[in-house]
């Protein structure tokens, strides 16, 4: 199929206004075929979308990180630091294991925002609580496929038990017996898991669908399974997926859990030979400036979650050093019950301004240019796509979305690059395509039937709440040992603070 843009203005990034046109662009099956004056006497057969220069082409937002599992608790839980949130996010209970059907919708729900907002591709770093058994992975990635989205799943499961990954057992003594237990899958059988999910998805729907592997985070993993997981990204050409340092009760962790000998995450990761071109370090909020070299040296990217940073209090990541070193970032929103909705552009928002307060000179604050690099380059690269992905131009895959430039964001047009990332927020999205074929249009996904999936979402989940309030009063019994060791990590001098208006 053809679908020609007919004067449109086209985002370029190297463009002294941000933007080329009005012009048109060819799409030629997935491809970006063209961006210049069509022969209209050429296609007889394309659909063809007029703009009159009132609209504006840009490359589909890219949400570098993100947790599916959660779609269906948004606005659940209040804000709390991580290691207590996660008590009621994720309670450990089989009670919760979902349906295929359960998990198809909950993905569906996110797919759904995401593409009406102009989000063509996303990073899914699944965590299928007890275990991903092969019919809800398969659920997840057929949701996806539906869709219309481009998606890499991974698959985000610990296979250590609870004592491993926390500071300061003593704190969490009356506790143990909990924390002992075992995790629900061994190694051998996540290991299972990646093979049905590479075997089944990777490179499906036309390598719309793509695997990736997840440790989920190195205190969470023996490194033995690190490192199996790490042949496997090597292997097949994938990201791997690694939450480092994400709150200071992880940067602790050097000094409170022998294994670490005294190192950060980031600091061990390297020692293991583990930190590389295809990890992505997500979060990295409490590293510090040896981290950012090792980093650097690494070739790995950042995956940046302000808003998630924000909602749970971890603090606020080092932008301008990482910049500096000329590490990549892309921008993610983590999953929806911590961040309350699937939008990338209010991620590229705050990411723009969360920084200003890091007490850095004003001219290194982050630039609009950066951010928007961040948002398409960035994600891009994250996900092993650079050079596919990102841009408006011949020959990239055409993920894209079209803006309404009629619209009061952009009216009256000052600076594009400013009001992409302060004004917009997505809901002046007319059309969304990816891999050459629209997915959503004047508000709603074609993909699918919206009505009835969101009609049976909010059935079949509202039947569902009384397990899930069942389960996180169960794990009641774990918040004051856990509010504990988290204030202790509080008040704990590892040298420097990611917090703001603290003294």
């Amino acid at each position: 199929m053809t679908l020609v843009f007919t004067d449109v203005l086209v985002y370029d990034a190297a463009a002294p206004s941000g933007m080329l046109g009005p012009t048109d662009v060819v799409v030629e099956g997935n491809r970006v075929a063209a961006v210049g004056p069509w022969d209209r006497q050429g296609a007889a057969d394309a659909r063809v979308v007029a703009c009159d220069g009132r609209c504006l082409l840009v490359p589909g937002l890219v949400n570098a990180h993100f947790h599916s599992p959660a779609n269906h608790l948004k606005g659940s839980v209040r804000s709390l630091p991580l290691e207590l949130f996660m008590l009621q996010e994720s309670p450990a209970d089989a009670a919760l294991a979902p349906t295929a059907r359960e998990a198809y919708l909950r993905t569906m729900l996110g797919a759904i925002e995401m593409l009406r907002l102009g989000v063509t591709s996303v990073q899914d770093d699944a965590f299928l609580m007890p275990e991903p058994v092969p019919e809800v992975v398969d659920a997840v990635a057929s949701a996806y496929r539906d869709s219309g989205m481009r998606a890499t799943l991974a698959l985000d499961q610990p296979e250590l038990p609870e004592r491993d990954k926390l500071p300061f057992l003593d704190e969490l003594a009356d506790v143990r017996s909990t924390l002992d237990a075992p995790a629900p899958a061994p190694a051998a059988r996540l290991l299972e898991a990646y093979d049905h999910l590479l075997t089944t998805w990777h490179g499906a729907a036309g390598d719309r669908i793509r695997a990736a592997v997840s440790v989920s985070a190195p205190q969470r993993v023996s490194p033995e399974y690190f490192a199996a997981l790490d042949d496997l990204a090597e292997r097949h050409g994938l990201p791997l997926f690694a939450h480092m340092l994400e709150t200071k009760a992880q940067r602790t962790l050097a000094d409170q859990q022998p294994r670490f000998a005294g190192r950060s995450l980031v600091r061990y990761t390297a020692d293991l030979g583990l930190l590389r071109p295809h990890t992505n370090v997500i979060h990295a909020v409490w590293v510090d400036d040896d981290d950012l070299d090792l980093v650097a040296a690494a070739g790995s990217t950042i995956a940046h979650n302000p808003v998630s940073n924000l909602r749970l209090g971890s603090g606020v990541m080092p932008w301008r050093a990482a910049l500096d070193r000329g590490i990549p970032v892309a921008l993610g929103t983590d999953e929806a019950i911590c961040d309350d909705t699937v939008n990338v552009w209010s991620v590229a928002k705050t990411a723009g301004l969360i920084h200003n307060v890091s007490g850095l000179d004003s001219d290194d604050w982050p630039t609009s240019t950066e951010i928007l690099t961040a948002l398409w380059e960035g994600g891009a690269r994250a996900q092993g796509r650079a050079g596919e992905l990102g841009a408006v131009r011949p020959g990239m895959l055409a993920d894209l979305a079209l803006l309404d430039l009629d619209a009061l964001a952009f009216t009256p047009l000052n600076d594009l690059r400013e009001q992409l990332v302060h004004c917009e927020d997505g809901h002046d999205v007319v059309m969304t395509v990816v891999d050459g074929r629209v997915v959503a249009e004047d508000g709603h996904v074609t993909t699918v039937d919206e009505r009835s999936l969101l009609a049976e979402a909010r059935e079949l989940f509202a039947a569902r709440r009384p397990a899930v309030d069942a389960a996180r009063d169960a794990a009641q019994h774990l918040v004051p040992a856990y509010q504990r060791v988290v204030r202790r990590a509080a008040a704990t001098d590892v040298g420097f603070t990611r917090w703001v208006g603290t003294r």
